[in-house]
């Protein structure tokens, strides 16, 4: 039954008066702060060291504490998986260290401060994963690994010296592919876990703002050209590591070439929006995309993720 008018009007207004004074004080909240703000910076410092430090433990107590430990030791696993494992550390290096930037540029941190203690969150946190992995015998510290965190650390960092401002975004888009039906302890057992671990169906971008580079009026702000890499026909990490199991693995490397959306160019007076924006900057817009992979075939998609 329907609501009589003057109640309806009345909750109506209510609604809205409180959804005008949530997004109010959610954008007050949002709101970088014009000059340091000692409390907003310590709170970042707690929060930051708080869910990198929770994280870290439930890390070591799900992941590793089932496997025996074993002296420090590196592996060389830069062969496998086509080096998208490695793309993954650097984009999750890039956007830790942009995180926490912004983070500390909310506080009204200085610059160097968002340089030195901010944007470095990733590189250290990914680092003392690597440690865990060194000390486990069933897997050793990489050295590809180590490059590419220090790798989106980097690219993050000059970015902000040279330019003042991120006109290279790393990205990330996934489609499903059958793969995992085929090995479902490596590559995934639900959807979840197929976005984390088949590399199969992963694709990583770096994504150039177009008006940035070229200053032409006609470009709009938020229009991106995007590189794009990715890699199919991967059930193990080598052919050989395939062949020892049986089977023959013929993968092969993905290029693509895109258009895309820089969100965080798209105007707003709204902080709400602006940290919606920025938090969705890490993926991918599907758009029309051509590829070439390594088998020497062009394909184009009309819509492409």
């Amino acid at each position: 039954m329907p609501f009589p008018s003057g109640l309806g009007k009345l909750l109506f207004f209510v609604f809205v008066s409180f959804s005008s004074f949530s997004q109010s004080k959610i954008n007050q909240f949002l709101t970088p702060s014009d000059s340091l703000n000692s409390s907003r910076r310590t709170s970042v410092f707690i929060v930051e060291g708080a869910l990198l430090g929770t994280t870290l433990i439930g890390l070591n107590q799900i992941w590793y504490k089932d496997y025996e430990k074993s002296k420090f030791h590196f592996i060389n696993d830069n062969d496998q998986w086509l080096q998208m494992d490695k793309l993954g550390h650097m984009y999750s290096s890039y956007h830790l260290g942009r995180i926490g930037a912004e983070a500390l540029q909310w506080s009204g941190a200085s610059k160097k401060e968002q340089l030195i203690y901010g944007s470095t969150i990733g590189l250290g946190f990914l680092t003392v994963v690597e440690v865990f992995d060194g000390y486990s015998s069933e897997w050793g510290a990489s050295s590809g690994d180590i490059i590419a965190n220090v790798s989106g650390t980097a690219l993050y960092v000059s970015q902000e010296l040279l330019w003042n401002e991120q006109r290279i975004t790393p990205k990330f888009s996934y489609h499903k592919t059958d793969f995992p039906s085929l090995r479902p302890n490596t590559l995934g057992e639900n959807s979840l876990e197929q976005v984390l671990k088949d590399y199969n169906g992963q694709n990583y971008w770096l994504s150039f703002n177009i008006y940035s580079f070229t200053k032409l009026d006609f470009v709009p702000k938020w229009l991106n050209l995007a590189i794009g890499h990715g890699g199919s026909g991967m059930l193990f990490g080598t052919k050989s590591d395939a062949l020892e199991n049986g089977y023959i693995q013929n993968e092969y490397r993905q290029f693509y070439l895109s258009l895309d959306v820089d969100l965080t160019k798209i105007k707003t007076n709204s902080h709400f929006l602006k940290t919606i924006f920025s938090v969705f900057n890490t993926i991918k817009i599907p758009t029309p995309t051509l590829q070439l992979n390594s088998n020497k075939e062009v394909r184009a998609y009309g819509f492409f993720f």
